[in-house]
């Protein structure tokens, strides 16, 4: 009894030792500081972009990141006027394009997984296989195709092809990420739900999309931001200024062939980068929780 109370004092007293507390401190000390720099090596360039657009204009590519005399709102009110079309009128085109584009992969894209994942039917691994090898092929190799054929069903210069598509599952990503969660969801829930005659669509409407929170909020975000955020699609098929989304609207600030607005490019960027933030900051408990238990078995 006395040599294991030795041992005990001996094991404590090495844990509580001055020195080892000490050097651990300053390993976390070091660590962190080197985090934080890191950090900020990173959110230099978003830093840089916040501080320019309260610049006046004469100071932007002159001072250093902070303005040298005073903050200046002004190029807020001018970006946001500064076109034919109010700069509301292009965040309003990519608020529709972005949440119909939501709703779309949602949709689309969790009745296909749903499909894969529990329905029994012919060919149902080769048309699996077949919408995995989408995810190679490039989509410059579909660009001219697909362009044709809005163009003969007379959509150019509308948002339907950028809408349509998303409500017919052609994000094979998310059919993939969705599939995976479904396959983690304990088939008992099935055969019970079917013991007391629910068929496939209540069995998806009852109980799969409850339980798939997580994975159609990761879906959602991702839908968001990639639209939010897509330019080429826009530059395509919308030719109209009051039609354009905000990164074309960001885009008429730069003109090669006269004057610039540096000003107020960089307070509507700043502008532009507020609803990804927020939307990405309500639902990121959930996006977490989505890719952590995505392809788990449980």
């Amino acid at each position: 009894m006395t040599i294991d109370a030795h041992k005990l004092t001996v094991v404590t007293g090495s844990e509580n030792d001055p020195s080892a507390r000490l050097r651990k401190r300053i390993f976390s000390v070091i660590a962190h500081v080197l985090l934080i720099g890191a950090s900020i090596l990173m959110l230099y360039p978003l830093l840089w972009l916040l501080a320019a657009s309260f610049k006046p204009e004469n100071e932007i590519f002159t001072s250093g990141i902070w303005p040298s005399l005073s903050w200046d709102i002004e190029s807020y009110f001018r970006g946001w006027n500064a076109m034919r079309v109010s700069f509301s009128v292009f965040y309003m085109n990519s608020f529709i394009i972005a949440f119909l584009s939501v709703v779309g992969n949602l949709i689309a894209c969790s009745m296909a997984a749903y499909a894969f994942a529990r329905l029994q039917f012919k060919g149902r691994n080769f048309w699996f296989a077949m919408m995995l090898m989408t995810l190679m092929l490039p989509g410059q190799v579909t660009l001219i195709p697909q362009y044709v054929l809005f163009r003969d069903l007379g959509w150019v210069n509308t948002m339907l092809p950028l809408v349509v598509p998303k409500f017919l599952a052609v994000d094979a990503f998310f059919v993939f990420l969705m599939v995976q969660f479904f396959r983690g969801i304990p088939r008992e829930l099935d055969e019970a739900a079917m013991m007391d005659g629910a068929g496939p669509w209540r069995i998806y409407w009852k109980i799969m999309l409850p339980l798939s929170i997580p994975v159609l909020v990761t879906a959602a975000i991702f839908t968001f931001i990639w639209t939010w955020d897509d330019f080429f699609g826009p530059l395509i098929y919308l030719n109209r200024m009051q039609d354009y989304t905000v990164m074309l609207g960001l885009r008429t600030f730069v003109d090669s062939t006269g004057e610039s607005d540096f000003g107020g490019l960089f307070a509507m960027s700043v502008l532009s980068i507020v609803p990804i933030f927020v939307f990405f900051l309500l639902f990121q408990r959930l996006l977490i929780e989505g890719i952590a238990t995505t392809g788990m078995k449980r």
